[in-house]
């Protein structure tokens, strides 16, 4: 957990003053489901006990002033001229914020300024979604400081508009829906068609159970021609196809599509069709066996990722191998890919074995040595006073 006496130390230094409220965004782990989320599927992630944390206190005028420990210096913006534009580097996610709540029905011409300090204990670039923990703490602080009444899915909407349009990154639902709706040791089942979503017990902590997250270190962004490539090959997909999006796409429609696509859309079809199957399976198998049954689902899933939509990397591969060699119930890369993250749910009573073998086959490769921790799920995000927090 961040050290909130350290965060609320470097808002006094800051501003000259002590905050007046707390707020704290979780990351999030995506069970399964992957680049399923802007195709209108469905996916299945979880809140972590890792977050971001924001505190702040409102000012008598319409200035913003920010500070992080993630860079140096003092940011400031007007809520005057916030247009959605010009924002850079991690401001760009609390001022994204801002304009969002503005496109969502907040009234930002009688809105108070305020002074913002954010800290964060969740990885950058591990997919584990650092931003959707910033902005889901940014958007509890501010739904509560300037009283808008606004429910978690519409601050979900918040975050997902500030970093498709101030971020730049064309990112689904998921990840907010996440950080928000999360409850402890469950995990969210979310229809990204008609956002409803459904809590669903895990059980991994009567099973004895539980999440390796393994932290390849190489890193990835959600902006690049990666990314963008795929969710293109999606559209196209559905295009040539004749449906809105490819959740209007069954198992059953595949011989067909093979037909129509060329080679490369097809395969980003068939992954993102069976993914959505592999999503629906894997909620049904949590609530008939346990997640001890899950694993086989994990495991193609990954391959899914590998081989068709092709955004793992050899440093995903090696991981999950050696994750699933070692005992692991199943592993998959998790996150938008091209780096990032795997996750493994393996038996208590192994993670020392998984992790020794996961570090020592990364060490006769000569790569890079990856971060190896585990989560629960956790708790959404929440609101807290000062009173609660200690100073």
């Amino acid at each position: 957990m961040p050290d909130l006496p350290a965060l609320t130390s470097a808002f006094r230094t800051a501003f000259s003053s002590a905050p007046s409220g707390y707020s704290r965004g979780p990351g999030r782990v995506n069970l399964i489901g992957e680049h399923t989320d802007y195709n209108g599927g469905f996916v299945l992630p979880f809140a972590i006990d890792r977050a971001a944390f924001a505190a702040i206190r409102p000012r008598s005028d319409r200035r913003i002033r920010l500070v992080t420990d993630f860079a140096p210096g003092l940011v400031e913006a007007d809520l005057d001229s916030l247009d959605g534009s010009g924002a850079q580097g991690w401001a760009a996610y609390p001022l994204g914020v801002v304009w969002a709540l503005g496109q969502s029905g907040a009234d930002l011409g009688h809105v108070c300024g305020f002074d913002l300090a954010l800290t964060s204990d969740v990885p950058v670039g591990a997919g584990l979604s650092s931003s959707a923990a910033i902005e889901s703490a940014v958007g509890i602080a501010l739904n509560e400081l300037w009283g808008l009444g606004l429910s978690r899915p519409t601050l979900a909407k918040v975050g997902q508009l500030a970093e498709n349009v101030v971020v730049g990154a064309p990112t689904g639902i998921m990840d907010q829906s996440a950080s928000l709706l999360g409850e402890r040791d469950a995990a969210v089942f979310l229809d990204c068609r008609s956002l409803a979503a459904e809590v669903v017990l895990l059980g991994l902590e009567e099973t004895g159970l539980t999440i390796l997250v393994i932290d390849t270190q190489t890193s990835h962004a959600h902006a690049d021609g990666g990314y963008g490539s795929r969710r293109a090959s999606c559209e196209a997909g559905a295009a040539a196809l004749g449906v809105p999006s490819l959740r209007h796409v069954e198992m059953t429609d595949l011989d067909r599509a093979r037909l129509v696509l060329d080679d490369v859309t097809y395969r980003r079809v068939r992954h993102v069709v069976t993914e959505n199957q592999r999503v629906l399976d894997t909620v049904a198998v949590l609530r008939a066996e346990g997640p001890g049954g899950i694993g086989a689902l994990l495991d193609a899933s990954h391959a899914s990722m590998r081989d068709d939509f092709e955004i793992s990397t050899p440093e995903l591969d090696l991981a999950v191998e050696a994750a699933r060699n070692a005992g692991a119930v199943g592993a998959r890369m998790t996150g938008g890919g091209f780096g990032g993250a795997a996750i493994a749910v393996v038996p208590r009573d192994r993670l020392t074995a998984v992790s020794d073998a996961v570090r020592a086959a990364f060490a006769s490769t000569h790569v890079t040595v990856p971060d190896l921790f585990t989560v629960r799920a956790a708790e959404g995000a929440a609101g807290m006073s000062g009173e609660e927090t200690p100073a």
